[in-house]
């Protein structure tokens, strides 16, 4: 196992790790033990932050600082970080109380995204900067490549379309809460008071993720 684990380290990370049990922390859920990958995701997402910004603003020299805004919310996002984890294999090297794992939390957004920044931050702490930036910089950049212009938060693009369209702001309403407190859902109703028929509901694993994916439904059901 422990090999087994190295060598996907070594491969995934492009560091041969010598101290195998700080990255075995980076991929370990509260609800494995006390040891969690909890104060490794806290650097590793400020690290991350660091790392992207640097990066758009070398990338895109003639772009405002809005507009690297909203990339930047966009590739550091915990939906893209958990993008980035299953590309990578992470799911398959999660350690998991067994009611996290009965529950799903293996396929969490919020699970996988943090293992990722925790595996950030254990490579940042043994194999310094030089090292973080080469992995994101190969991990994240179909995400920056694929990025033609800067995108527009679905939640501030319903916002426009109402100002434009003399509607009321959009109301979020969050209808119900299920799931464990690990792997929790959210449901989220966004509604233009006033306007017939725009109403939306959609599901996320926090309730800022089903805000913007209710948002975008009521966007393409505007469109």
């Amino acid at each position: 196992m422990n090999d087994a684990f190295t060598a996907w380290t070594a491969t995934t990370l492009g560091h041969a790790p010598r101290d195998i049990g700080l990255f075995q922390r980076a991929l370990t859920h509260g609800s494995h033990g006390a040891a969690s990958y909890e104060r490794l995701e806290f650097l590793g997402d400020r690290v991350l932050g660091l790392i992207a910004a640097a990066w758009l603003y070398e990338r895109f020299p003639d772009e405002p600082e809005g507009s690297l805004s909203r990339r930047i919310n966009s590739i550091v996002s915990r939906e893209t970080c958990a993008e980035v984890g299953r590309a990578l294999g992470v799911p398959g090297w999660l350690r998991l109380g067994k009611q996290a794992r009965d529950d799903g939390a293996v396929n969490s957004d919020n699970v996988v995204g943090d293992a990722v920044e925790a595996l950030i931050g254990a490579l940042y702490l043994e194999a310094g900067h030089d090292a973080a930036v080469a992995f994101v910089r190969r991990a994240w950049t179909p995400f920056v490549d694929g990025q033609r212009s800067a995108p527009r938060h679905p939640k501030s693009a319903l916002q426009e379309w109402a100002a434009a369209n003399r509607c009321r702001p959009p109301v979020y309403t969050m209808a119900a809460r299920s799931g464990p407190h690990h792997a929790p859902r959210f449901t989220v109703v966004v509604t233009l008071p006033g306007r017939t028929g725009a109403e939306a509901s959609a599901e996320g694993t926090s309730k800022q993720e089903a805000e913007t994916a209710a948002a975008k439904a009521l966007l393409e059901k505007l469109s």
